[in-house]
């Protein structure tokens, strides 16, 4: 099952990417509800909001880092397998998977989802979002 997770976003985000680049040019936009969300291609060269632009190695080798961590954290984890905790974990290592491979291939990211008050992202991030509230609920509620 932790498999089937991180695949899934694998799976999702990439096909999503794959979609988006093959259909849009760079920076166009296509209202799905106008003024409230639209599929919008960006190519972020950075971190969160943009920030850190063109440091890709530092990126690669963070993400990289924190793959490792990860893995070492669910292979000493005495929780069960699909505990929150372990699942806000395999959440956060897809979404670093799946940006990892756009770093890779592209040099960028490339984000779509754009809901006019937030700076444009993809479905990896949702996942490292969700995954790192889902494990900062987990250690608060476990102090």
């Amino acid at each position: 099952m932790p498999l089937v997770i991180v695949i899934s976003i694998l799976f999702f985000d990439q096909a999503a990417k794959f979609l988006v680049i093959k259909n849009l040019s760079l920076n166009e936009s296509i209202p799905v509800l106008r003024g409230i969300f639209h599929i919008s291609l960006v190519h972020n060269r950075g971190a969160a909001f943009g920030l850190l632009n063109n440091q890709v190695p530092v990126f690669i080798a963070a993400t990289l880092l924190a793959i490792v961590l990860i893995a070492l954290s669910l292979k000493n984890s005495k929780a069960n397998r699909l505990s929150l905790y372990n699942i806000s974990l395999y959440l956060i290592l897809g979404g670093a998977l799946g940006n990892l491979i756009d770093r890779l291939l592209f040099g960028y990211v490339i984000d779509f989802l754009d809901f006019r008050v937030w700076p444009v992202f993809n479905i990896a991030d949702s996942a490292i979002t969700i995954g790192a509230v889902l494990l900062g609920w987990c250690i608060l509620r476990n102090k």
